[in-house]
């Protein structure tokens, strides 16, 4: 498989896969621009080793063609800023302009082809389908894609001869841009920094973690979860579960937790996971504290009170003290950390404490040695809230993607480059 350490791009055209689908304000300002600023060291090898550069990626999840507040020119300052060039910009990755742009191309110039999926063949889902269509009327639409959809990625990959793909966000769909279009660069094609960093890391984490081993796992709700916590019960010594999932948890074994998000159809399944990882000598901590509110609002009326014992009318949005300095000292202890999901609603101040000291915590572990990977966009926001991002060993890009391959599912944007 090719490398671009040691690829030669001089006078080449390269078509990069990116993940620029970065949060946008009202104002249609970027907020958060980790994906950007991880793509930029890509990018560079290609112009410093003197080719030019052809960005291509999505943002949003576009569904009637193409939407203004989807567009990728709202990205150009960010990455103009980062990159410290300045970009052109195609307004149709499919136009006469995109064409006649690439054409143009000299070595050191980049390129931002607009949103691909403005185009339905990105990603094979038919637009503009009645609410009430028939299946029958889905299922011929989204034939009409398909039978395109091989043309489509033929043209992208006209616009250049060498494609990298570097967009591990988006490495677990098999899109054109991302799984089709590297058969037509058999001899040209690899990943990019971002995605060879993400591999390199999650293969640390999985296949020779340095013991003690932790994950800690967050969100709302054990279902969206149950399958990576499965995986990492063959590879962690403890679990700390956190976020409104912890109460589906308490519930399953007879707490009370009052208005708490709660999955009464998984209590099944959390038994499952506590009687398996009892069987296996896995430690799972949990919230023994749960500061709780009587509304989900920053205005809230607060109380500390015990996680199974949250009083009715009243839910749980973060974890209180105690297990604050439990969670604190565990982690401390440990050598490898997975960070995947915050312990509470860290958006608002007011229930952002359990989330921050779980971040505060990591940051120690890792200057004391430990291996230290945050994924999941939750998770990424929440270290970058609190200014640690470079403070821990690895911070993912990827959602489900990371998920996914540390459940061991071959990616179609990941196998595309490795066939």
């Amino acid at each position: 498989m090719l490398s671009i350490e040691n690829y030669n791009f001089k006078d080449k055209k390269v078509i990069i896969r990116v993940d620029f689908n970065v949060p946008l304000n009202a104002n249609l300002e970027v907020t958060d621009d980790t994906r950007i600023r991880a793509a930029i060291p890509t990018i560079k090898k290609v112009v410093e080793n003197g080719g030019s550069v052809i960005l291509m990626s999505h943002l949003g999840r576009p569904k009637a063609g193409a939407e203004d507040k989807f567009s990728l020119k709202h990205i150009i300052p960010t990455l103009e800023s980062r990159l410290g060039m300045t970009i052109d910009f195609a307004d149709d990755c499919m136009g006469a302009q995109a064409v006649d742009k690439c054409a143009a191309l000299k070595p050191g110039q980049v390129l931002l082809l607009e949103n691909l999926r403005f185009y339905a063949e990105e990603d094979g889902k038919p637009r503009g389908l009645a609410k009430d269509a028939s299946a029958e009327e889905k299922a011929d639409a989204k034939k009409i894609v398909k039978a395109s959809q091989k043309e489509f990625v033929k043209k992208l990959a006209s616009y250049a001869n060498c494609y990298i793909n570097d967009a591990f966000g988006t490495a677990h769909r098999a899109h054109a841009s991302t799984a089709l279009i590297a058969e037509f660069f058999p001899n040209d094609k690899m990943f990019g920094f971002v995605i060879n960093g993400e591999l390199k890391a999650v293969d640390a984490l999985m296949k020779e973690p340095q013991r003690p081993f932790v994950a800690i796992i967050g969100g709302a709700k054990v279902s969206s979860k149950i399958t990576i916590i499965e995986k990492l019960m063959e590879r962690v010594d403890s679990l700390i579960i956190g976020g409104a999932m912890t109460y589906t948890f308490i519930a399953a074994e007879g707490g009370k937790i009052g208005n708490s998000l709660c999955e009464p159809e998984q209590f099944d399944v959390a038994k499952a996971v506590l009687a398996k990882a009892k069987e296996k000598g896995i430690e799972i901590l949990f919230a023994e504290d749960t500061i709780a509110g009587d509304s989900f609002s920053e205005s809230a009326n607060s109380v500390t009170c015990p996680t199974n014992e949250i009083p009715d009318g009243w839910q749980g949005l973060d974890v209180g003290p105690i297990a604050d300095a439990a969670f604190r000292s565990h982690i401390l202890a440990c050598k490898t950390i997975l960070w995947n999901g915050p312990v509470g609603v860290f958006e608002m101040k007011k229930f952002e404490t359990g989330s921050k000291s779980i971040a505060m915590a990591i940051a120690d572990s890792t200057s004391n040695g430990a291996f230290s990977l945050i994924g999941g966009g939750d998770s990424v926001a929440c270290i970058n809230k609190f200014g640690l991002a470079d403070k821990v060993s690895y911070v993912s890009t990827g959602g489900g993607a990371l998920l996914e391959y540390m459940e061991g599912i071959e990616l179609p944007g990941i196998a595309a480059i490795r066939k």
